[in-house]
């Protein structure tokens, strides 16, 4: 494979994490609902960070989906047991709100379903499943 595809993939990869992060904030700032804001914003979320890492590993880890998945389960779980309380860091909003504050199994099926997005819009694009 060439440099050049390399860095044209972290262009693409740089512009859709840009792109999902603008679509993200204006679901947090903008949508006020029931729906879009608990469920799509959640689901959105995990591939904001997929794009994410895609910028610093553009040619793909075979397993990302499922690593972002577990990341996501991971935080949840620190909401869990309230970490940001525990660390005194909740009136510290960027953490809190990156952190967030309340455990929900219907976030973790989001994070799923965003997760399963991600791999099969792998699948459709054919890329191989790659060590890792």
């Amino acid at each position: 494979m060439e440099k050049s595809s390399g860095k044209s993939k972290r262009i693409i990869y740089f512009s859709a994490f840009v792109l999902m992060t603008l679509v993200e904030v204006c679901i947090a700032v903008f949508v006020h609902d029931n729906f879009v804001r608990p469920f799509i914003g959640d689901v959105l979320v995990v591939i904001v960070v997929y794009f994410f890492v895609r910028i610093f590993w553009p040619d793909g880890i075979g397993r990302l989906p499922l690593y972002v998945f577990l990341f996501a389960i991971g935080v949840e779980i620190t909401q869990y047991f309230h970490l940001v309380q525990l660390l005194g860091l909740e009136n510290n909003r960027v953490i809190s709100i990156i952190l967030g504050g309340t455990f929900d199994w219907a976030d973790i099926l989001c994070y799923g379903i965003g997760c399963g997005i991600i791999y099969g819009m792998n699948r459709f694009l054919g890329y191989k499943s790659e060590k890792g």
